[in-house]
């Protein structure tokens, strides 16, 4: 029961002052003049100013609140190292019991685990923390603990943000060792076949010292063993293989003793970006679709474009002295002999021979696609003529040969069988309906003995576009001059930009274009694979996770030629993925995660903050009986340090809630009425003497 007294005036403040402030004048000046009855005038006008006033008894009924004890397990991935998990267990199922001695105290508990990728592999104790008292007024915070190993990777600067103590119970052994890598400095691109510098630091927790036999991975081949000094940061030059995505890896033997060998690897995920391509574009002649190639090459900013057209032909005499002639002679030496090799695609555009190239270098043509180069012919009438390359040594290296026809009728280039399963041309802009969804071309030229992939097909399934490996090298042959009706917009245009930049990037072996394919990522903890491949069905993936269990996955198909399949896990690290005969690697969860970048237990991290709010930070003993946690005291608001050498306090609040309330008028009533009148009497009696 809570009594106090509270005003209800009847009128305003202000009408109450003009009222009473006059006659309270004139009967503080007959105090000072010393008149008769000056007192009683006094107390009369006390009288009516109380009625005025009104004043209230109010009994209040409160109940009080209890104060809030926030605890937070923290339950992350270095929390299972040894016996932490179980003792962090058993110290919460004590806390809980000592807490429930006390009736002031409500306990809330949180974990630091969470479904989210980033949170698994960090301790965010204080934004769990912040959770459990975001509805929690200050001044009901009883205090917060924390059972940690002490590897806390949101710590505030300071204590302002605290309400009440903070208290942490240290899981884990002193003197625990680890050993551990991880890289200093990693880019993220590099350029293939090129050097890339890094460098990565080698560390101890203990008194270590001497070199650490270093095994560098790339792309899980092992190039190189190199020897680490501890402590000191160590410089490490690596080739990138290939464009696309890279892993690097570096790998330390455990010691003895160690806590954990998670963290004896470090992953460096490396973006391989080729050297601007270089392509050689001859055209035959000026044509209608010239442009379209070269408006393509240039646009592409991985590519560094050579275009020679061929405007004046050696046969052609018309009497003009060469030295009167605006033209550049065409280098054929420096560009067929001499760089040959230096180019990664040589388009030949509607070319025929016409001796502009002596006959030799067509073998150094050939040469050059089965050592590894790239050629494609976009041809056009002149390849079934009597000047064709087909006549030339070039043959040996085209996947078809012209059987000397040539039709011209309108047609829809349609995408074959094979082309609906093969990167090139899969799912390219407007081939599923039927007919596609692209205006027709009107000239196709007629080839016999197909060696390789017809993609796409013309009329009475004619092949249009054939591709074909030969030796270390790639070629294709376009069989019309038309797709510049589609540059140009006619019946609507159609995907020339997307079918020309794959049939180059096809030949000059980009990996994403390639027809047998596997991949994988890791989407935070979820693995995805992907396969490629030109056969109706794919295996079943054969998945060897990080600890070196083996695990399958089936493959379902998305499209035509592509198949993909998600596995969830729960470890981190680097995945090997066998399909077939191919291989891939993929890491999963977050490079080199913070969780796992010091796993020693430490009361060091935590100190400052817990010591600034006035709570402890203090290891968790075991004992023959089992832990001996530190006792709870209940302590005032206003003490500063609640913590000693036994035991840990926790505020108590004077905060309550109102249940009920029962008001009582003072002046109200017979009571307030033979008040005022026996106040105004007595005045009237001493003035009437």
């Amino acid at each position: 029961m809570n009594l106090s007294i509270s005003f209800e005036p009847l009128f305003s403040f202000t009408t109450l002052a003009i009222v009473l402030v006059p006659f309270l004048l004139i009967a503080g000046a007959g105090l000072v003049l010393g008149q008769r009855g000056a007192l009683l005038r006094m107390a009369a006008l006390g009288a009516l100013a109380l009625a005025l006033f009104n004043p209230v008894l109010l009994d209040e009924e409160r109940e009080p609140l209890s104060s809030v004890v926030a605890v937070v397990l923290d339950q992350s991935q270095s929390q299972e190292i040894g016996e932490r998990s179980q003792t962090a267990r058993a110290a919460l199922e004590g806390l809980k019991e000592r807490l429930s001695r006390f009736g002031q105290f409500e306990l809330r508990v949180a974990e630091t685990t969470s479904d989210n990728a980033q949170e698994r592999t960090q301790t965010r104790a204080f934004e769990a923390l912040e959770g459990l008292l975001r509805d929690v007024p200050p001044s009901r915070v009883a205090g917060s603990i924390m059972i940690t190993d002490g590897q806390v990777h949101d710590v505030p600067e300071n204590a302002n943000g605290l309400s009440g103590p903070l208290h942490a119970l240290i899981t884990g052994e002193e003197d625990e060792k680890d050993r551990r890598i991880r890289f200093e400095r990693a880019p993220r691109f590099g350029i293939v076949d090129k050097p890339l510098e890094m460098t990565y630091r080698v560390l101890s927790s203990g008194d270590e010292t001497g070199p650490v036999e270093v095994e560098i991975f790339v792309n899980g081949e092992l190039v190189a063993i190199e020897q680490a000094s501890i402590g000191q940061e160590m410089p490490l030059e690596v080739t990138i293989p290939r464009a696309g995505r890279n892993i690097v890896q570096l790998s330390i033997a455990p010691e003895p003793d160690e806590l954990t060998d998670a963290n004896n690897r470090a992953v460096a995920l490396v973006d391989g970006i080729r050297e601007n391509l270089r392509v050689l574009l001859v055209s035959g002649e000026p044509h209608s679709g010239e442009r379209t190639w070269r408006n393509l090459l240039k646009s592409d900013a991985s590519v560094d474009l050579v275009h020679f057209t061929i405007l004046r032909p050696p046969e052609k005499q018309d009497g003009t002295p060469i030295n009167e002639l605006s033209l550049i002679a065409f280098p054929t030496r420096e560009l067929f002999v001499e760089k040959i090799e230096d180019f990664d695609l040589i388009i030949f555009d509607r070319y025929q021979h016409r001796d502009v190239l002596p006959i030799l270098y067509y073998d150094y043509i050939a040469e050059y696609v089965e050592n590894g180069g790239a050629l494609l012919i976009a041809a056009g009438p002149e390849f079934s003529g009597e000047e064709s390359v087909a006549r030339t040594p070039l043959i040996g290296a085209l996947p078809a040969l012209p059987s000397g026809e040539v039709i011209e009728e309108g047609f829809f280039p349609r995408l074959s069988e094979t082309g609906q399963r093969h990167p090139v041309t899969r799912g390219l802009e407007g081939s599923a309906s039927e007919p596609p969804r692209w205006s027709r071309w009107f000239r196709i030229i007629g080839v016999d003995d197909v060696d390789g992939q017809s993609v796409m097909e013309g009329p009475d399934e004619r092949p249009l576009l054939v591709l074909n490996r030969r030796g270390e090298g790639r070629v294709g042959m376009f069989l019309s001059d038309q797709g510049w009706l589609w540059a140009r917009g006619f019946e609507g245009g159609g995907p020339h930009v997307a079918l020309y930049r794959r049939i180059a990037h096809w030949l000059m072996k980009e990996p994403e274009l390639e027809e047998e394919r596997l991949t994988a990522d890791g989407r935070g903890m979820v693995l995805e694979v992907r396969r490629q491949t030109m056969e109706d069905e794919a295996p079943t993936a054969v998945i060897t996770t990080p600890g070196g269990e083996t695990r399958e996955l089936s493959l379902n198909e998305s499209e035509p030629g592509l198949f993909e399949g998600q596995m969830e896990t729960d470890e981190i690290g680097l995945y090997e993925i066998q399909n077939g005969d191919l291989s891939a690697l993929a890491h999963v969860g977050p490079v080199n995660a913070p969780e796992f970048a010091d796993t020693v237990s430490t009361e060091e991290v935590l100190r400052p903050v817990a010591e600034a709010s006035g709570g402890s930070v203090r290891r968790i003993e075991g004992g023959l009986s089992g832990l001996s946690l530190p006792n709870i005291v209940p302590v005032r608001n206003s003490i500063s340090n609640a913590s000693g050498r036994d035991w840990l306090g926790l505020k108590t609040t004077n905060d309550s809630v109102l249940k009920s309330v029962r008001r009582v008028p003072l002046f109200a009533g017979f009571f307030g009425l033979a008040l005022l009148l026996m106040a105004l009497g007595s005045t009237w009696w001493r003035e009437g003497r």
